[in-house]
């Protein structure tokens, strides 16, 4: 690889005591093949990969090749999953090393997929094709939409098959972080009563991602203070989107406030409060109206974990932590109404607001209403003419919302703007994910996926070629369902 492409790596995470990880290298694998490359994310991180070979590309992002400065590591955390702990670590992927872009942010660069680590637990370490893609759409989409998310740089193909109910082929994701801290990473330290790892990480965490509490007088209490709110914003940004994480186990929550692990995820088309999409969550523990209480649940597995950092006294500690947390539901309604007076138009605040907000959704609820397509309408005055004379539950509530705007201190128009700026015309409807996912990995068919992204890059504009793309599924998606890709 030319010394040109860019690569600037200061793998901080890997100079941390040898608990914190494990050196491994990626399984060289058979026949790596670019299928997918971000070329406008290697440009943000800094690297040039213009005039290299395509078999070169691939040799890098299936871990063949290391670059030059990689550090590879499996990072040791633990994890509460569906509500029962259990000590984890990275299994299936590998931290190559942290690249410093041309704006001086760090990224993490991580191989998913790329063989089997200390951690695997009997796992071969390997991802298929179809899960890969589905991360790199997911996550590309989230970030298109404005959301904090992990992003993907690469998938490429290992010429190998992988063995899960089926044989699917074989693939590997590039994906880039601000970091993989989790909460999990915290609860392992915790576990083993490691307390001079936990104050490493702690202080690790705060000079990397929260700089501004290191002079602040208990700045880990202010690092708990702060992953809450981090936390309390990002699942109102999901919620405003109808997005459905699948598996919100304390590993899967970063500690910088990023969406991480697309596994068995998914957006709402048809709005009911109980939607669930994971295949394994039977119970409907993270479902869309469960996501703020189980946030709430994980910040508290977080506090648990830094109780000995918070204060001498685990009695003093414990007081602590819970005046914290019970600032996460103020934190997170706080957040998920500014966002929904914004789908409204709204840009002062009333009393009244989360009524008609409510309003809304129950009227959505009782009426099987597409999530998305509701809030892009609502600026629509043909649709709503429509539907106001055909539904009188629609055109009350649409009366008392006009009388809000009349209140509202932005003209009508600017109101309208508002909206469409916040109310994405396209999102990633899983029939159109699935159809594209086929595709690529039965047929070797690049082309739904590519156009679908093409679409998501702009999810607020509504060009006409991808008329299609914002359809609504025939039979709303009531009984889609998703699969953890291991």
């Amino acid at each position: 690889m030319p010394q040109t492409v860019g690569w600037s790596f200061d793998n901080t995470y890997s100079r941390l005591p040898e608990n914190f990880a494990v050196p491994v290298k990626p399984t060289r694998v058979r026949k790596p093949e670019v299928v997918l490359l971000n070329a406008k994310l290697t440009s943000t991180l800094g690297l040039d990969l213009r005039d290299v070979e395509q078999a070169s590309i691939a040799e890098i992002f299936s871990g063949n090749t290391l670059p030059e400065g990689a550090a590879p590591i499996a990072q040791a955390y633990a994890g509460h999953q569906y509500g029962g702990f259990t000590m984890l670590g990275d299994g299936r992927a590998i931290l190559l090393g942290e690249q410093i872009a041309p704006s001086g942010e760090r990224f993490d660069i991580q191989l998913k997929g790329s063989g089997p680590t200390p951690f695997s637990r009997r796992g071969d370490g390997r991802a298929a094709l179809g899960p890969m893609l589905r991360e790199y759409l997911i996550s590309e989409a989230m970030h298109a939409l404005g959301i904090a998310t992990t992003r993907s740089l690469a998938v490429v193909t290992t010429g190998e098959p992988v063995y899960r109910e089926s044989i699917l082929p074989g693939a590997i994701l590039t994906r880039i972080a601000a970091s993989h801290i989790r909460v999990g990473t915290f609860e392992y330290f915790a576990a083993r009563q490691d307390h001079d790892g936990l104050k490493q990480l702690a202080d690790y965490t705060i000079n990397r991602h929260f700089p501004d509490l290191a002079s602040t007088k208990n700045h880990y209490v202010e690092l708990l203070r702060a992953v809450i709110d981090r936390q309390a914003s990002l699942i109102a940004q999901w919620q405003h989107v109808g997005f459905i994480h699948g598996v919100m186990n304390t590993d899967n929550v970063s500690i910088c406030g990023e969406t991480i692990d697309y596994g068995p995820c998914a957006f709402m088309d048809t709005y009911h409060p109980e939607t669930v999409f994971s295949s394994i969550d039977s119970q409907g523990r993270y479902a869309y109206e469960n996501q703020p209480r189980i946030t709430h649940w994980n910040m508290v597995r977080f506090a648990e974990s830094l109780l000995i950092l918070l204060d001498a006294s685990r009695e003093q500690a414990v007081e602590v932590a819970n005046e914290v947390l019970q600032e996460f539901p103020q934190r997170f309604e706080t957040y998920w109404l500014t966002g929904m007076r914004k789908k409204l138009g709204l840009v002062n605040e009333e009393p009244g607001d989360r009524a008609l907000v409510d309003s809304l959704l129950n009227w959505m609820h009782r009426n099987g209403a597409d999530f998305t397509s509701t809030f892009r309408n609502l600026s629509d005055p043909g649709w709503i003419s429509d539907l106001q004379q055909s539904d009188s539950d629609f055109a009350a509530w649409h009366a008392s919302w006009q009388e809000r705007l009349k209140r509202n201190t932005v003209e009508i128009p600017s109101a309208i703007q508002l909206m469409n700026s916040t109310n994405p015309a396209i999102i990633p409807r899983n029939h159109h994910v699935e159809a594209a996912l086929t595709a690529a990995s039965r047929d070797g068919d690049l082309s739904l996926i590519e156009r679908l992204l093409g679409a998501l890059e702009q999810p607020y504009e509504e060009p006409p070629e991808y008329a299609d793309l914002r359809s609504v599924p025939s039979d709303s998606g009531c009984q889609y369902q998703t699969f953890c890709g291991t």
